[in-house]
């Protein structure tokens, strides 16, 4: 993965909305604005018109600005023929686009619908993205699945968000920021006060961030070396202050050892059966960003035995395996913790007969492991000596 070692310190200076998310990314990953323009074009008729990176500076500070320019002043309504969720949902799931691209972006894309399903209490695959809006969150959304999955592996820690005052017009009408939505994907989060009125933090911003952690605050930085950093630019002119959301990039990695953080999850359980708990726990493995999960025995209380569940997850899907774990077993509560991870570089050879994975070692020797799963197919010691003296006799 490309973002392992990597350490990704948001700083919502401005705000956080999808186009100052996806320009701060570009600008601190230029090589990857390829990738996001083209699966962009992907998604978006060209008829509508095209994503476009340019260069800003925003009160003095050097950024990137990212927005969608319009063939026609009124192409997008004249091209904005089908915008639900379920419609656009389609879109980046039958667009040709990188590989990891549409899961990611459908899972943010997922949270605005949740949250707009929730606020406004109607079915998901009724919510509308309205007027010009549509084919701004398609562009963000796709964009920012794209960075999310070029970069799987980064991990990321976020400072409070500027809260802003007043009013924001939607089409409901007018509405306190933050908009309904934004406060109801960014409950948990850390918030402040800075005097600066306006919408600050925009529903597809919420939902970017929200992906990025798993739902949840995570504010430690792990130590690494400053790489780089990138300013992503909004429209609105602040008077002293900078509008922008700026990225620092961190190499955590030290000595060839890399350095990531998980969420593990734990629970104990003491009234399921092993066919129940087995068939669980086969299908918790085999989720997506799930990295590991233990069973151990234990006595749990009026001295019974129990079995915990111990899970290590990508910070990115915690929220998804936790709802995951409560429908298959009969758990109550999850312990949850943010846990740091030491990880040795490792590299895949598939070149024979059996898969073998190997790694460096800090002291500068190479070791290498056989895959678990190929060696039970292998041919056995005794069948190889057995097949050898039928060939002698």
């Amino acid at each position: 993965m490309r973002g392992q070692g990597l350490h990704l310190h948001l700083d919502p200076v401005g705000g956080a909305a999808g186009d100052m998310f996806i320009a701060a990314m570009l600008h601190a990953f230029p090589d990857l604005a390829e990738r996001a323009l083209a699966d962009v074009a992907a998604v978006l008729p060209a008829e509508v018109g095209h994503a476009e990176l340019s260069e800003h500076v925003a009160s003095g500070i050097t950024s990137r600005r990212f927005e969608l320019v319009l063939t026609a002043p009124d192409a997008g309504r004249r091209h904005g023929a089908e915008t639900t969720y379920r419609a656009m949902r389609d879109l980046l799931e039958n667009a040709p686009l990188y590989e990891g691209t549409a899961e990611a972006a459908c899972a943010i894309l997922h949270r605005i619908a949740e949250a707009e399903a929730q606020v406004h209490d109607i079915p998901i695959d009724r919510v509308h993205f309205h007027e010009i809006a549509d084919w701004d969150a398609l562009m963000d959304v796709t964009a920012a699945g794209s960075i999310c999955a070029a970069l799987a592996g980064a991990t990321v820690s976020l400072a409070p968000l500027p809260l802003g005052g007043g009013l924001v017009e939607t089409a409901h009408g007018k509405l306190p920021v933050p908009a309904p939505a934004t406060a109801l994907i960014l409950q948990g989060y850390d918030w402040h006060d800075d005097g600066v009125p306006g919408e600050r933090v925009t529903p597809t911003g919420a939902a970017i961030l929200a992906h990025l952690t798993g739902g949840g605050p995570i504010a430690s930085r792990p130590p690494g070396r400053l790489r780089c950093t990138g300013s992503g630019a909004g429209m609105r002119v602040m008077k002293g202050l900078p509008n922008i959301l700026r990225v620092s990039v961190f190499d955590t990695a030290k000595a060839g050892i890399a350095q990531d953080s998980l969420v593990q999850f734990a629970c104990d359980i003491d009234d399921m059966t092993g066919e129940e708990l087995g068939a669980a726990v086969d299908r918790l493995r085999a989720m997506v960003g799930v990295v590991d999960l233990m069973m151990l025995s234990g006595q749990g209380k009026k001295s019974r035995p129990v079995t915990r569940l111990e899970l290590l997850v990508q910070p990115q899907e915690a929220e998804a395996v936790a709802a995951r774990v409560f429908d298959l077993t009969s758990t109550l509560g999850l312990r949850r913790t943010l846990v740091d991870r030491l990880i040795l570089p490792r590299e895949n050879d598939d070149s024979g007969p059996l898969r073998r994975k190997r790694a460096m070692r800090p002291a500068g020797h190479e070791t290498i492991k056989v895959e678990s799963d190929d060696l039970a197919e292998a041919e056995t010691l005794h069948a190889r000596r057995s097949r050898a003296r039928a060939a002698e006799g």
